[in-house]
């Protein structure tokens, strides 16, 4: 089983061309599965029937996992038969007729306008980590960039002068974003004071930020940025990766923004996927209505 996995990743990779991230998810979702299939049902690639994978699906019920994890499982289970089905491993397919749980809709969390202004206030820009840092932040909420796409720009993906930042999101997908002057002021006093301090001289790294090592900025690294400068800035709501993405979708619908504008700058493939910051927006909308009006 472990070498038709094998396969089945190179496909993803090279015909599919997936971003690592997704890769990584479905590797992640088919060695659970595997491991269930071998150890718990101990039975053949062969043997599996919609009842084994039926039985794997309540295990990661009783493991309190969500719905929405567990759609993605069968996403990647269904997935890997069909192309075992197709490549002739199989001679039938066992997901045809499991159903996909329905997704819990969570609204996502997003920081007021007055906790965004402090956030964007706190890094220190007396060096060149505090430049960097200020850079981040501001372009994160000037584009809704995902970090993921934040921490791959290289510096030529930046035009400073028509005021754009070009990234490659999901899918392989190209988009070009405006961005506006005060992410611009930010940006242009980290490359003209900031990053070059962030160099190594034994080899050269034309990512746009850095660490300390003079390479690029991981994932992890940009987490253990945000978390300080949000204890910095006194916030006490949770504070991810992905907040301030949500904070710029929804500040943007606050304040008129056409909603296939919103989904073109976001990168979704579904504008329904969009949708779920009007929703948002209405439910503060109706926070506000009942905080404030004298008879709510």
């Amino acid at each position: 089983m472990e070498d038709q996995m094998k396969d089945f990743m190179h496909f993803l990779l090279v015909e599919k061309g997936l971003a690592k991230n997704t890769l990584i998810s479905y590797e992640r979702d088919l060695k659970a599965y595997g491991k269930h299939i071998q150890k718990v049902e101990k039975c053949t690639l062969q043997e599996i029937t919609r009842v084994h994978i039926v039985r794997f699906l309540a295990f990661l019920k009783d493991q309190g996992k969500s719905s929405k994890t567990i759609a993605r499982h069968i996403a990647s289970i269904r997935a890997f038969h069909q192309f075992l089905l197709r490549d002739r491993v199989l001679e039938s397919d066992p997901t045809v007729h499991i159903e996909t749980p329905q997704k819990e809709r969570t609204l996502p969390k997003v920081l007021s306008m007055e906790d965004v202004e402090h956030l964007l206030e706190a890094p220190q820009i007396v060096d060149h980590y505090g430049k960097r840092d200020k850079a981040m932040l501001e372009l994160l909420y000037a584009t809704g960039i995902r970090v993921s796409e934040l921490i791959n720009l290289n510096k030529e993906d930046v035009n400073l002068t028509m005021g754009f930042v070009r990234c490659i999101g999901k899918g392989n997908k190209e988009r070009i974003i405006p961005i506006g002057g005060a992410a611009t002021r930010a940006l242009t006093l980290y490359l003209e004071e900031g990053r070059a301090l962030f160099v190594h001289k034994n080899y050269q790294d034309d990512s746009l930020f850095l660490n300390h090592h003079g390479k690029r900025l991981t994932r992890q690294g940009f987490w253990k940025i945000l978390k300080r400068l949000g204890r910095d800035a006194n916030i006490e709501k949770e504070i991810t990766p992905h907040t301030l993405r949500h904070s710029f979708a929804t500040h943007l619908l606050e304040n008129g923004a056409d909603l296939r504008a919103v989904q073109e700058m976001l990168g979704h493939a579904d504008i329904s996927t969009t949708q779920i910051y009007t929703h948002l927006t209405k439910t503060r909308l109706k926070d506000v209505y009942t905080k404030f009006h004298p008879r709510a």
